[in-house]
């Protein structure tokens, strides 16, 4: 990899910050699948002992970060700044848990892909000498997600085929420039990317121009190769936008067929009962944060290149007719 603090769209992260522990919170529907016997608070209730579905989003993603920071050993008081954000209107969630924690926040929007760019900004700090240690956090709730984007629960709407499930689940993780864990090497910087779907329930077809535009800007700038990562992980795709990617990448000479794996493809037990698997913030948080940090942490993975996708529509401009803009941001990691 090149030795340039900057290359293109790619950060070179030279003093190596470090992912020193992991925070997971995650609902049944989740935790019945594989991702969740990595999970470290698996939820009976999705209401989280809360009175709204607002609320208990906001205590997962408290909860998360909060695990995460015992989990280093550290207290609230050793962070320097937590990056967080969510799909709610205002970041609401983030904002509400940050209220508690007394902690520097710098509050974030980058929809599904918030959890790659929150690690990427705080690893940036934390390499670049202004923080010690930094939190980077994000988290979902289907039932919040369903009726500020789509519809009322109660309404009972069919879901279409194409459609995906958003994630009841945060993930946080603790970055710091020295102690134990698993290295962030580089960060690429995904750029606004938009190939006209107006379909809202269509986010994997939306958002997989995006992440391959990143990869391959990630490719371009490192010199590298897919062959260079044990696995190239999207955020959430889905199984339909996960196969448009594969495409998209085959088509500039890049194969990422025997490498790649999408956590909205992974994190539900049965994919067919979900239509295309998982969406939301939550879902590349959770199944990074738990499931694949576990196989950092092991050594079974040595580099894996993480690159979270984001669909940056709202309810205002896809009622005006309005196409998907879509983002998607990458860190590359190493045992």
């Amino acid at each position: 990899m090149t030795s340039r603090q900057y290359g293109g769209h790619t950060l070179y992260f030279k003093n190596s910050p470090k992912i020193i522990s992991t925070g997971t919170v995650a609902g049944p529907k989740e935790c019945f699948g594989i991702v969740g016997r990595f999970v470290d608070r698996p939820l009976t209730d999705d209401m989280f002992g809360e009175d709204t579905f607002e609320k208990a989003e906001c205590k997962m993603l408290s909860t998360a970060i909060d695990t995460a920071i015992n989990g280093a050993g550290l207290s609230r008081s050793q962070i320097d700044v937590l990056f967080s954000g969510d799909l709610l209107n205002q970041i609401i969630s983030a904002s509400f848990a940050a209220r508690d924690f007394d902690i520097p926040f710098l509050g974030l929007y980058s929809a599904c892909s918030t959890m790659s760019e929150s690690m990427l900004l705080a690893a940036a700090m934390v390499n670049a000498g202004y923080a010690r240690r930094a939190v980077a956090a994000t988290g979902s709730h289907f039932a919040s997600a369903e009726r500020q984007y789509r519809y009322p629960l109660e309404q009972g709407t069919t879901r279409p085929p194409q459609s995906q499930w958003t994630v009841t689940g945060a993930g946080s993780c603790v970055i710091a420039g020295k102690g134990e864990g698993v290295s962030i090497v580089s960060g690429t910087i995904g750029r606004v990317v938009d190939f006209g779907v107006t379909d809202v329930n269509n986010m994997g077809a939306a958002m997989a121009p995006a992440c391959a535009d990143t990869l391959l800007c990630h490719f371009r700038d490192t010199g590298l190769s897919p062959d260079d990562y044990d696995m190239i992980i999207s955020g959430d795709l889905g199984a339909l936008g996960s196969r448009i990617l594969k495409d998209l990448m085959w088509e500039k000479g890049f194969d990422i067929s025997h490498n790649h794996v999408d956590c909205g493809e992974i994190i539900y037990d049965v994919i067919e009962d979900e239509f295309q698997g998982g969406s939301g913030a939550g879902c590349s948080a959770v199944v990074f944060n738990s499931y694949i940090m576990s196989k950092l942490n092991s050594g079974e993975f040595k580099k894996v290149l993480f690159a979270a996708t984001g669909a940056l529509l709202s309810t205002v401009s896809s009622g005006q007719g309005e196409s998907i803009p879509c983002i998607s941001h990458a860190v590359a990691l190493k045992k």
